[in-house]
């Protein structure tokens, strides 16, 4: 025990060095970014240094690698009023909890237009709370249907359509198997929602203030119990999360893929023989003739209320988001970006080179699905706004798990209670 605790205060104060050493700097003001693992962020970080040219510096603060971690590294040091945080990187999510605690600054007037300009009105209503703007979006992401057209040679159209076609594969001793996150997290409520926007349905009213739960939610779960109990999804289900769908797939397991576009660049590693036969669509329908509502994910550069230096920080967050930095980041990290003209560039990142898939990509060799990215994004869903989400989100998990067990009427009825039991839940969770 005593070891412990040796191990925990050495811990601390390695953490608090840390902390000291992001808050000064010999090249002027320093603007401290706390943000999720991405790789090749600190290049970015350094190219908007270059332009601030000594008037401020910004440090990059690496938040752990889960989401959950993120959120209370920061939660807990801006309930403290902690003014060592300049620029919040935040989870699509959370944007309505910072902004109604009161840790995110309102956007306004340039740096307002600015952080809108040509942005796609799903990634920028994911900013938003109470009609306004409280970050500047970094980039988004939408999930995609993907498929083997050895297997598919058409992708379905809709759910209907995609189940009938796996019970027939499977009938064939085919992979038949519908893949996609079903384990108790985030990632099954990001199917869920996405379910009820594309049936029409609402989870919550659109002021987030109460619960809905309509003839579309039903509708959704209706189909997440058929598609999870008629033998036409993969035994590890309820233990699947993205990655385990993707490796699920690519040792043909599935016909069907419901995941994020992260899983091209694995597969063409993986599986360069069979790329040109790995295909993608928009995410099926739930009627047919109207287009699915996808879920979108990203996260978003909020500016702390409590920074001491606003004025730096909006600049800073506005550059590190920017187009040249949005493109640079979909090359090299794979995020889909969230201002809609930069699909349509066919430059390399170093336009005055050729274009080359492996050492100038363009967004036309990396992103070669980006036409039905952007079709994806402009029809795109949002999950509930609410400062609460954190705890729906909780709640929807554990009530839909496991999916199977599903029963459309009562489990919409338990829904309705729990969810309004916790849009009464008082502060934010720790």
């Amino acid at each position: 025990m005593g070891k412990q605790k040796t191990l925990a205060a050495l811990g601390a104060g390695m953490l608090a060095a840390g902390l000291l050493t992001a808050c000064s700097s010999g090249n002027g003001t320093t603007i401290n970014i706390y943000y999720a693992p991405e790789d090749t962020f600190q290049t970015v970080v350094d190219n908007c240094n270059a332009k601030a040219a000594g008037r401020y510096h910004i440090v990059y603060n690496k938040l752990q690698r889960g989401a959950d971690d993120q959120r209370q590294a920061m939660v807990r040091r801006l309930a403290a009023g902690d003014a060592g945080l300049d620029i919040l990187g935040l989870d699509v999510t959370w944007v309505p909890e910072f902004a109604e605690a009161g840790w995110a600054e309102e956007w306004t007037g340039a740096n307002k237009a600015a952080a809108e300009d040509g942005v796609l009105p799903g990634p920028l209503e994911t900013a938003t709370w109470n009609g306004k703007l409280y970050a500047a979006t970094k980039n988004t992401n939408v999930q995609l249907l993907w498929y083997d057209d050895r297997l598919t040679p058409d992708p379905p159209k809709t759910w209907d359509q995609m189940m009938t076609e796996a019970h027939q594969l499977k009938a064939a001793g085919k992979p038949g198997a519908v893949l996609f996150t079903g384990t108790q997290y985030e990632g099954l409520v990001v199917v869920y929602n996405t379910l009820v926007e594309s049936a029409g349905g609402h989870i919550l009213s659109d002021d987030g203030k109460s619960v809905v739960m309509d003839a579309g939610a039903v509708k959704a779960l209706e189909i997440l119990k058929q598609v999870s109990s008629t033998g036409i999804t993969d035994p590890s289900l309820t233990n699947s999360k993205e990655d385990d769908v993707r490796q699920a797939f690519q040792r043909g397991n599935g016909a069907f893929e419901l995941n994020w576009p992260f899983v091209y660049a694995s597969y063409a590693k993986s599986k360069a023989a069979d790329l040109p036969h790995f295909k993608w669509a928009t995410y099926p329908a739930v009627s047919e003739g109207e287009p699915a509502k996808t879920t979108i994910g990203g996260y978003d550069l909020a500016v702390s209320t409590y920074s001491r230096h606003k004025p730096e920080a909006f600049e800073a967050a506005l550059c590190l988001r920017d187009k040249e930095n949005q493109k640079f980041s979909a090359l090299k990290d794979g995020v889909p970006p969230t201002i809609e003209s930069i699909y349509g560039d066919d430059t390399g990142l170093d336009p005055a080179k050729p274009v080359d898939a492996k050492n100038n990509p363009s967004m036309a060799t990396a992103y070669p699905m980006r036409d039905t990215i952007l079709t994806a994004l402009r029809n795109a869903a949002v999950r509930p706004l609410t400062p609460a989400y954190q705890s729906l989100s909780t709640v929807i998990s554990k009530v839909l798990s496991p999916p199977s067990k599903i029963d459309p009427q009562a489990t919409a009825a338990e829904l309705r209670d729990k969810l309004s039991d916790a849009l009464q839940s008082k502060g934010v969770i720790p």
